[in-house]
């Protein structure tokens, strides 16, 4: 019997990038517009399983898999989202010099049933103690655009990693070991 297409509801060239190491490459990529504002009193972990549901859900895909991730960093119950300009990028940065910080995704896959199988995986990183120059360089490079917490893991920022606990690809923004773990649940994945 031949597989259901696999959609990507995401516009992430890293879960694109991530999905091809482990071999799977969409039938189709399928970004949605919602509103990822958190809500009144949500904690980091919760934003991200609701906002992967809800993109899963959103795509019109009729007897297709849906694939949706959302990655959150979280420094406690503070949600540190994509900086939307450098100076929020540098507070971001400034907050995570020296500590750790958690980065939660939830994964949710949407089967031809309607059907969701859901994941949320959290990942524990701690920031050597960041220098002025460090962060002003880090800023200059542009790298933080467009990032959960405002930095890349799989990029110049890893050299600022002192610790990981838990998955590495979860970090960049979807972990592959949960991501296959649902897809071979409803027999798309084989072995």
């Amino acid at each position: 019997m031949d597989n259901p297409p696999l959609i990507l509801a995401s516009a992430s060239p890293r879960r694109l990038e991530l999905l091809a190491r482990i071999g799977i490459v969409p039938d189709r990529v399928a970004p949605t517009e919602l509103d990822e504002t958190p809500g009144r009193k949500e904690l980091p972990r919760q934003l991200a399983s609701r906002l992967a549901r809800l993109k899963a859900e959103a795509v019109e895909a009729p007897g297709a898999l849906v694939l949706a991730a959302d990655t959150v960093v979280g420094v406690g119950r503070r949600i540190l989202g994509k900086p939307t300009d450098r100076e929020e990028a540098r507070r971001f940065l400034e907050l995570l010099s020296g500590r750790r910080h958690r980065v939660h995704t939830g994964v949710a896959l949407r089967r031809p049933d309607g059907s969701l199988g859901t994941r949320l995986v959290v990942s524990v990183v701690a920031f050597q103690r960041l220098t002025t120059q460090q962060v002003e360089a880090y800023l200059d490079s542009g790298e933080w655009q467009g990032k959960a917490g405002g930095y890349a893991i799989q990029g110049r920022a890893e050299m600022f990693v002192r610790f990981l606990s838990g998955s590495h690809s979860n970090v960049v923004g979807l972990p592959l070991f949960e991501t296959a773990q649902l897809l071979r649940g409803c027999g798309w994945l084989r072995p």
